[in-house]
């Protein structure tokens, strides 16, 4: 934490400074008495947080951002209470990093889902966030030896397949390379301590080497004339990993356990130092790659050759220049960390192009799992280059074919697409391209689009995305019409109309969802395929059970099976009981006067009471109870373990002799497990016997009652 202290006094100063200070003691005092699973002060995450993206450069902003990136998840502190004390800008970042931490999903699978692609949504509209939860898992994954093995394999799975590949894909090679050797530590354990030892006792032996080839390019250098700077670098444990998996090699086989890179001052002294290295030593074929020409989509940009020295032992050379050296280094953060030296509006703009290219194309997709699986393949896919008859050169994912080309030259050549050559000749549209091939795309002013076929076999999901897009805006009306259609039949056959599930909060629930801006956007996407009815139908249902339960029509005074509720001032209306907070009787009560629905029974410490309507609330209360009648009450049980959990809650319901009537298990982002259990009970006393009984329970956290 001094640490913090000194580099916030190091790296900034005026304004800048004063805000992270506050920020600074505002985070301590909100975090104060709370611990982390390793028994230190939890304050030391965010000061870790904000450390690692002070080494990235990052402006004033970010870093109290990441300071304060818990407050409102894990503290007293309110949303209100931080944008008041911070500023609007401030309070954006910290939100869109909570908003992260909150996805919740009946299955691992549909969880992995949605928070990839609500990462996405939060990097196109701030990219920044992205950077803080990136630091935020770097240092969760520094500290995961304190965790259970069954949570630090989930997390590092997690790390993996989402955080790592994204790092990559923006560039920030420091934090994904570690990310990924941390991620194999825990993986595959074995493996990691293999290449410890082992390119450890080779260590000496690999730096001699070293020294030996940087002399011979320093030579190079100063007999051309040329300032530069020429160093060794480890490969990380992941790189080499994977090398032997993929090509199935001993680490003995494996040569370029070590890269040597020049660093000169412009493109031409790279190609020059380049030209006289192949004179020099004999480059090995296949094994050249010109990144300078043809940039990877991340902007990384450097020549790699590898060569081999009169001793026979191969060993790879990257060259590049200073700019390129930083932005391999620090990828995207290196338009805040260097910024006096770019255009910082153009360098941003070209970094998040294809953030903004992903979110354009999701609407395009018909779930948050189909979404994933195209955006992480390319993430993941080896680059397959390929040429236009102008020699324009277009990188695709392998795999790809002429109809991937044609969308990435133009969504109009791809929509008008009748046919292609490729080098010459002309070729199926589901043809496989390969590297180097020129591809030639024919096109008709008469097409009538592109076919639904072509989506069995394209690879791009900028291409899938831009079909998708073509029905839903040539066919607009149509799809609108056969949406509403199929909608309403599937309504009608559960025995519902769409005036009681289709409502304006409904509707917010589903938005949210599937980020549909209108219902028109809904009835579109499920006109075209994009979606599936259940999708729709089901959270509707569901919203429509929790918000209007099955109704009982309650007189002031009158008996129901909760009790008596009098409603002060209001007699003959529909009274029904919110399932989001289940009021029992004994709670403190809030009546809510509905539109067409009556007045619903809230408690009055209900989340959803907040900002309510104060002119729609009307004071309730209980009457009496009947003792035989039963209720549910939510309850959350944060534990050490998901079976520590689960034991504690079965062996305290069993005594009990009460019933559990829905139970439903996840993991925190800290890596504890939480339980969310609704049981039936007969009295309000029940509830407050039963949390204390599970709180007894050894390596139990927490317990409290909840809204649904």
């Amino acid at each position: 934490m001094e640490s913090t202290l000194m580099k916030i006094y190091e790296c900034y100063d005026g304004g800048e400074r004063d805000l992270l200070l506050k920020a600074y003691d505002f985070a301590k005092a909100a975090h104060k008495n709370q611990k982390r699973a390793s028994g230190e002060p939890y304050f030391i995450h965010p000061c870790a947080v904000a450390e690692i993206l002070t080494e990235l450069g990052l402006n004033a902003v970010t870093i109290a951002a990441a300071l304060l990136h818990d407050v409102i998840e894990d503290t007293s502190t309110t949303a209100e209470d931080l944008r008041r004390e911070f500023g609007e800008e401030t309070f954006s970042l910290v939100e869109g990093v909570t908003k992260l931490d909150k996805i919740v999903f009946k299955s691992e699978e549909e969880e992995e889902a949605e928070n990839f692609r609500k990462i996405f949504i939060a990097m196109a509209k701030d990219i920044r966030v992205i950077l803080i939860k990136l630091a935020d898992r770097l240092h969760n994954m520094r500290s995961l030896n304190f965790l259970s093995k069954e949570r630090q394999l989930k997390m590092a799975r997690e790390t993996l397949d989402i955080y790592a590949p994204i790092a990559g894909r923006l560039g920030i090679s420091q934090i994904k390379c570690e990310l990924e050797d941390l991620c194999l530590k825990y993986i595959d354990p074995s493996a990691f301590e293999f290449l410890v030892e082992n390119i450890h006792q080779k260590l000496e032996e690999r730096n001699a080497f070293v020294d030996f080839v940087v002399e011979e390019i320093n030579g190079i250098l100063k007999e051309s004339g040329i300032k530069g700077e020429v160093f060794g670098r480890p490969k990380h444990f992941y790189s080499i990993y994977k090398k032997m998996k993929s090509k199935d090699k001993s680490l003995e086989q494996i040569y370029d356990l070590t890269a040597v890179r020049v660093i000169v001052g412009t493109v031409d002294e790279c190609y020059e130092v380049f030209g006289k290295i192949h004179k020099k030593w004999k480059p090995v074929p296949m094994r050249i790659k010109d990144y300078i020409a043809t940039p990877k989509p991340n902007l990384y940009q450097s020549l790699h050759t590898t060569v081999v020295t009169n001793f026979g032992q191969p060993f790879e050379i990257q060259i590049r220049t200073e700019e390129m050296h930083r932005t391999a280094e620090f990828g995207i953060a290196a338009h805040w960390k260097y910024k006096e030296q770019r255009d910082a509006e153009t360098s941003l703009d070209q970094r998040i192009a294809w953030i903004r290219e992903v979110m354009d194309m999701q609407g395009g997709f018909k779930d948050s799992k189909e979404f994933m699986d195209t955006v992480k393949g390319e993430l993941y896919s080896t680059e397959l280059l390929v040429f236009t008859p102008q020699s324009k050169v277009i990188s695709l994912p392998t795999g790809a074919t002429p109809v991937d080309f044609a969308y990435a030259i133009h969504s109009e050549v791809g929509n008008k697409c009748t046919g292609a050559k490729v080098n010459g000749k002309i070729v199926p549209l589901n043809s496989v391209l390969e590297l180097g091939d020129v591809v030639e795309i024919i096109t008709s002013p008469n097409s009538k689009g592109p076919s639904r076929d072509w989506l069995k076999f394209i690879k791009s999901s900028s291409a899938r995305a831009k079909i998708k897009s073509f029905y839903r805006k040539e066919m607009k009306e149509e799809n609108i019409r056969t949406g509403k259609s199929i909608l309403e039949e599937a309504v009608k056959r559960k025995g519902y109309t769409m005036q009681q599930l289709l409502t304006a909060e409904s509707f917010k629930l589903i938005s949210e969802k599937l980020s549909f801006d209108t219902q028109d956007e809904m009835f579109s996407a499920l006109g075209y395929g994009a979606i599936n009815v259940n999708q729709i139908l089901f959270k509707l249902i569901d919203f429509y059970r929790k918000e209007v339960p099955q109704p009982v029509s309650v007189q002031p005074f009158q008996h129901h099976a909760k009790g008596s509720v009098t409603i002060k001032g209001m007699s003959g209306l529909l009274v029904t009981f919110a399932g989001c907070c289940s009021p029992v009787p004994g709670d403190e009560i809030v009546g809510f006067v509905t539109r067409g629905r009556g007045i619903v029974v809230h408690r009055k410490d209900c989340p959803n009471m907040r900002n309510a309507d104060e002119g729609r609330l009307q004071p309730a209360e209980w009457v009496g109870a009947d003792k035989d009648a039963r209720f549910k009450a939510a309850i959350v049980v944060t534990a050490d373990d998901q079976g520590a959990a689960l034991a504690a809650i079965s062996g305290s319901v069993a005594e009990m002799k009460l019933a559990i009537t829905s139970i439903n298990g996840r993991y925190d982002k800290n890596g504890a497990a939480v339980v969310d259990v609704t049981v039936s009970l007969t009295s309000r006393n029940d509830v407050d016997v039963l949390i204390k009984k599970i709180k007894s329970h050894a390596k139990i956290l927490d317990v409290r009652r909840t809204s649904n």
